[in-house]
C-alpha cells in the first residue's frame, strides 16, 4: 500500500504542476483505484466539486456531490477524510481501499482547477464541520 500511495502523489503532482491529466495519468490512476477514478472524473466533469474556503483564515474542505438521485454533498478532505458512507465502510472498516469516489474527485478538480470556489466566513466554516 506504500508503493501505491507514493506513486499516486508522484502523479497528482504531475497532473497538479500540467494542470491538467493526460490519458496516460488517468490510465494509471485507474489501475490504483479501480472503478472510483472513472466515478470521480464523472463527478469532476459534471462539475459536482465545490471548495469551500472560510475567511479569514483560508481554511478550506470540499463539497462533493454523490451519484444517487437525491443528489447530496459530502464534506472531504481529500487525502484524509470523506463523510460518505464508503468511506467508513470500505476504507475505515473493511482497509479495502486507500480512498474514496469523493476524495478523488477533489484531488481531480482541485489538480486541474475544475472545481467551483465558494467563500464563507470561519464562523460558517467551523458550522459546517460541527455537523460532522
Amino acid at each position: 500500500m506504500l508503493a501505491t500511495t507514493a506513486v499516486s502523489h508522484a502523479i497528482w503532482a504531475e497532473i497538479k504542476s500540467a494542470g491538467r491529466a493526460s490519458d496516460e495519468h488517468l490510465s494509471v490512476l485507474e489501475t490504483l483505484f479501480g472503478k472510483n477514478m472513472l466515478r470521480a472524473c464523472k463527478i469532476v466533469d459534471e462539475r459536482g466539486v465545490r471548495r469551500v474556503t472560510g475567511a479569514p483564515s483560508g481554511r478550506s474542505l470540499f463539497l462533493v456531490m454523490g451519484e444517487s438521485k437525491r443528489k447530496e454533498e459530502y464534506l472531504c478532505f481529500p487525502e484524509h477524510l470523506c463523510t460518505c458512507y464508503s468511506f467508513f465502510y470500505d476504507i475505515v472498516g473493511r482497509v479495502e481501499q486507500l480512498c474514496c469516489k469523493h476524495q478523488l474527485a477533489a484531488r481531480l478538480a482541485e489538480a486541474v482547477g475544475e472545481h467551483q470556489e465558494m467563500e464563507v466566513t470561519d464562523e460558517e466554516l467551523a458550522q459546517m464541520l460541527a455537523k460532522l
